[in-house]
Formats: structure tokens, C-alpha cells, sequence
């Protein structure tokens, strides 16, 4: 099938690209630049269409596994894809984000409370509370030899943050800490006095709500 060379000259996307810049093209047409060629059975274009459709549809969840069920998009294609997506988001986060309250933790986050296990994570923060950067810390129930201080800190050094919001899913959709919960949160709270960065909050997230040691007074 037609490989991205071989397509019309007024066709191609990439000529495209040079002639009137990167915002000209369509969304198929970005898509067809990434991936650079078709497969025997498809060309570049209705691949890159295929994609398109599946973001349309469910960008929020998409997996690896959702990519490959596309006809035509192998393994390799399928993590070149997600990592450009994963990369974009990355970076998208670090635009001047603002954590204001644990309402926006939630929704940073809400990606997460449709997961099945429960996922640890951190936002580092500026001395403004922009967002610097966000991170999966561990997976599993959360307990105190699961989550340890040394790793949840030395991103946060690393990043120069100057206050630090973990939060982690609940499954199960009850929106309460557990006894364990909380003492997470205050072995975690004594590391980051001695340490000098500012634990501002731990979100517990679920699909319809969120608890906030913050605001109830718990932190």
C-alpha cells in the first residue's frame, strides 16, 4: 500500500508541512506524519484516520492494547503513538497549571479513579502551587513499606518543588482514609518537615468525589 513517498504530491503531508508549517494540517495529516508509513494492507492515511476516530472516542483511556486493535497498526506503531501522546502530555501539564484547592487535584488526577488497583501519586509544586510535574509513585494497596519517603522526595528535590500533594484512587469508590491512609500520611508528613518541602495536601480520589486530609483537617 502507499507509503507516505508515495502519496499525491498535493496529498502529502509532510510537504505540506514545509510549505505552510505544522497548524495547517489536519489531525489525520499529524498522525500520518508520525507514523511515516502504511502496512502492506493499509496506507498511511486511512491508518492515521483510524487513529483519529479512536481519540475521538476515548482519549482519556487510551492503552496500548486499544491502539493495536486497529487493523493495520502493529506493536511498534502502537508505542510510537502512545509515547507522542504521553510526551505531549507531559509537557501540555507544565503550562502553568494552578493548584488551588483539592477540587483541582481531583480533576488533574480523575484519569486515575477508573483504574482497578490503587495507584500512589505526586504533583510537585512551585512556591506559586504550579503544577512542575506529575507522577505515578507505586501501585499496589497503599502501606507504609509500599510507599517510602526516599523515592517520593527525591523527585521533589530533584524537581527544586517547594511543596509536594500526594493523592492516590480508591478502587472500590468509598471516599474515606483508611487507619493505614493515615499513617502514610504522617510518616510522610515528618519527612517533609525535616526535609523542607511543604506537604500540602493528600487527595484519596474516587470516581464521583474526593477526600482531602487538608480540608478536614487532618494534615
Amino acid at each position: 500500500m502507499k507509503r507516505l513517498t508515495e502519496l499525491y504530491e498535493k496529498d502529502k503531508p509532510r510537504e505540506k508541512l514545509k510549505a505552510k508549517g505544522v497548524e495547517a494540517l489536519k489531525d489525520y495529516e499529524l498522525l500520518a506524519v508520525l507514523l511515516g508509513s502504511g502496512t502492506k494492507d493499509r496506507d498511511v492515511i486511512a491508518l492515521a484516520k483510524d487513529i483519529v476516530k479512536l481519540f475521538e472516542n476515548d482519549f482519556e483511556n487510551l492503552t496500548l492494547e486499544k491502539l493495536m486493535n486497529i487493523r493495520g497498526l502493529g506493536p511498534a506503531k502502537a508505542m510510537q503513538i502512545l509515547s507522542a501522546v504521553e510526551l505531549s502530555r507531559r509537557y501540555l501539564i507544565k503550562q502553568n497549571v494552578k493548584i488551588t484547592c483539592a477540587e483541582d487535584v481531583w480533576r488533574e488526577l480523575y484519569e486515575y479513579t477508573n483504574k482497578k488497583q490503587e495507584y500512589f501519586l505526586s504533583i510537585t509544586l512551585t512556591g506559586a502551587s504550579h503544577i512542575i510535574e506529575k507522577r505515578v509513585v507505586t501501585v499496589g494497596t497503599l502501606n507504609q513499606s509500599l510507599v517510602h519517603p526516599r523515592e517520593l522526595f527525591a523527585d521533589a528535590i530533584t524537581d527544586r518543588a517547594a511543596g509536594i500533594i500526594i493523592a492516590h484512587n480508591h478502587p472500590s469508590g468509598q471516599c474515606f482514609p483508611s487507619h493505614e491512609d493515615r499513617r502514610v500520611t504522617q510518616r510522610i508528613k515528618e519527612v517533609s518537615k525535616i526535609i523542607g518541602i511543604e506537604l500540602i495536601d493528600h487527595v484519596i480520589l474516587t470516581k464521583e468525589s474526593y477526600f482531602s486530609f487538608l480540608d478536614e483537617g487532618e494534615l
